[in-house]
């Protein structure tokens, strides 16, 4: 029997470990540091919401990210991959493309017997928070990570894993298009087969946005941020890598294809405090304070904290804003098996003007941002948006 579409029935899984051992000035993610007594209570939960409703869910990737989750000690990150592996069955490997499992990691939480847990489980991608290489800049970020320490991970995932991915953040206080080229130059050096490149966002409520309004950090101006993004595309692409979405490079073979999905709008389920799912149209989010979220699963109760359940107009909407998003951007005959609409029908009248101005590229089969457009996707995708507040829901 055919399986649903994948934009109905999920095909990957996220689990979230909120657990680091420092949490970051920056960062607006469910994270939960100094609380390490929590970790075994919060595993216990996790074992129970991945078992509501009794019966494994097969996916055909999986993400764990954080927190840090390698901040777990091998005995806890057995204990985690075991309950996933029982909950969340990957298919056996097979031909060129093994299922993808990814986790995330920080260079000085990483260790070859946790690397080894790792591989023993089929881990076969690690996601290093590296953020620069540069010590003002990781002071700066308020990372608790050196320099020094990124070889020795690095090192570490070769041993045992197949795919390396550096997550870099551009535009940090004090930051230079100068000192931006040789933290993509160092990142390089060490062969990784992806790199997210980020530009540093000031996110309410964190230390660094109060520092930041109260005049204590200033900004990188936009004009040098614009001209950082442009040099890693210029420079990652003339390195072999293949910008495939806003942030994101990959070598040839090597994108995340978890995070495909989402770009994608297809559903996916997610486990965990703070944990985001999409499942047959309802958009779900977890309870983002783990110690409520470990006393009310225990306690038997659902973790959700919000529940939304798009009309299909809105969902035809969004799938604008994510696919926009990927180089290949939005194909036409996709759109419409994903969502009933001819895209045209949505948001025809505001492509046209974009395509005039060198900002989107129509071929007909497909709309797609230009080089251009990608330094401004945000506010494109915004003025497509306009269309459903104008015509309604």
């Amino acid at each position: 029997m055919d399986r649903p579409p994948p934009w109905i029935e999920p095909r990957t899984a996220y689990v979230h470990v909120p657990f680091c051992a420092h949490h970051c000035g920056y960062c607006d993610f469910a994270v939960t540091a100094g609380r390490d007594h929590l970790i075994e209570l919060y595993l216990d939960a996790l074992a129970v919401e991945l078992a509501a409703g009794g019966c494994p869910r097969p996916v055909e990737s999986l993400f764990i990210g954080g927190g840090t989750p390698t901040y777990l000690s091998p005995d806890q990150l057995r204990r985690l991959l075991n309950t996933i592996r029982t909950w969340l069955p990957l298919p056996a490997p097979a031909g060129a493309s093994p299922p993808e499992y990814s986790i995330e990691s920080t260079p000085d939480s990483l260790t070859d017997e946790k690397a080894a847990v790792l591989a023993a489980f089929g881990v076969n991608r690690v996601s290093i928070g590296v953020q620069s290489f540069r010590p003002d800049l990781l002071a700066a970020l308020d990372r608790r990570h050196t320099s020094d320490q990124i070889p020795r991970a690095a090192e570490i995932v070769r041993r045992y894993v197949p795919a390396l991915s550096f997550d870099l953040i551009f535009a940090a206080p004090g930051a230079t298009p100068a000192a931006w080229a040789a933290d993509l130059d160092a990142a390089l050096g060490f062969g990784p087969t992806h790199l997210s490149t980020y530009g540093l966002t000031y996110e309410k409520g964190t230390p660094l946005w109060k520092q930041a309004r109260n005049g204590l950090v200033r900004p990188v101006d936009e004009d040098a941020e614009l001209a950082m993004y442009e040099y890693a595309i210029d420079r990652l692409t003339a390195a072999g890598f293949e910008h495939y979405e806003i942030s994101n490079f990959a070598r040839p073979g090597g994108r995340c294809r978890h995070n495909e999905r989402y770009w994608a709008n297809e559903a996916y389920h997610g486990f965990g405090v703070g944990a985001a799912r999409y499942v047959g149209g309802v958009r779900e989010l977890n309870v983002r304070d783990t110690t409520l979220y470990v006393r009310k699963v225990l306690a038997g109760e659902p973790p959700t904290l919000q529940t939304e359940c798009l009309g299909p107009r809105d969902r035809a909407f969004e799938t604008i804003g994510t696919q926009l998003r990927r180089a290949a951007g939005i194909a036409r005959p996709r759109f419409r098996e994903q969502t009933g609409f001819e895209l045209d029908d949505l948001v025809g009248d505001r492509v046209a003007p974009l395509v005039r101005e060198g900002i989107l590229a129509d071929d007909g089969a497909g709309v797609r941002l230009t080089r251009r457009g990608k330094c401004v996707a945000d506010g494109v995708i915004e003025e497509l948006m306009k269309s459903l507040g104008e015509r309604g829901t």
